[in-house]
């Protein structure tokens, strides 16, 4: 990476290992990581392989192959490790960041909200929303799994520039899991049907029909007859 090509960047200070350990300093990450780190913390250290194809169809049989999940490997992680920070995440959805976005859910899940910053700060120098450009925003990230027992899903969502992480990113999290566990779809908004302007102008007048009230219709000739 360009930003620690300098060797001075290279060296690690004590001080950063606090940082880390909060998800902050070195730490970088793509939505699909963090994904699958969440679902590899619920799965008590067990890593699967991410895919994205469920199954493959036979175009002429009709007969489908399903992908079936793949453990790659299982990192040793300490039992009481592992129920200490799955209780801190519940706690986030019960009491902390999350728990506005999941009042009222039918299910215990485990989340977490963070933010990205898009530009570094100077030291001393406060971030405000209302002055930096909007494609300089903080990002919006939350990480999620559920329901506590049994976890069935594991979910990143970033949202970008939209700042803090239980704003803009733990609601959205909240309809894919409501989607996904108790079937609650969202719908949406209905639109007004649009209104018919009236006509001002007059319509133009056609000509009458053959045989209408206006105009007899014409006699039959003798060709027409033939042609029955």
């Amino acid at each position: 990476m360009k930003r620690f090509k300098n060797p001075a960047q290279q060296r690690w200070f004590p001080g950063e290992t606090i940082s880390v350990g909060i998800g902050q300093g070195y730490n970088s990450y793509t939505p699909l990581q963090l994904a699958q780190a969440v679902a590899t913390l619920a799965n008590d250290g067990v890593m699967f392989r991410p895919h994205l194809v469920d199954y493959i169809e036979n175009p002429i049989t009709g007969e489908r192959a399903y992908v079936q999940p793949h453990a790659s490997k299982t990192i040793p992680l300490k039992a009481r490790n592992l129920e200490l920070i799955k209780r801190a995440m519940v706690g986030v959805n019960k009491e902390g960041t999350g728990a506005r976005a999941f009042a009222g859910a039918g299910y215990a899940s485990a989340g977490k909200t963070g933010t990205a910053q898009v530009i570094a700060l100077k030291q001393n120098e406060k971030y405000s929303d209302a002055t930096v450009a909007e494609h300089l925003r903080d990002h919006a990230l939350f990480i999620a799994f559920a329901p506590e027992e049994n976890p069935r899903i594991a979910l990143a969502v970033l949202v970008e520039n939209a700042g803090f992480g239980a704003r803009a990113a733990a609601p959205v999290a909240r309809k894919v899991l409501d989607y996904y566990l108790l079937g609650k779809r969202v719908d949406k908004p209905t639109e007004p049907a649009p209104q018919l302007r009236k006509r001002t102008d007059k319509p133009a007048e056609l000509p009458p029909l053959l045989g209408g009230p206006d105009e007899p219709a014409p006699p039959a000739t003798d060709e027409d007859e033939d042609n029955d």
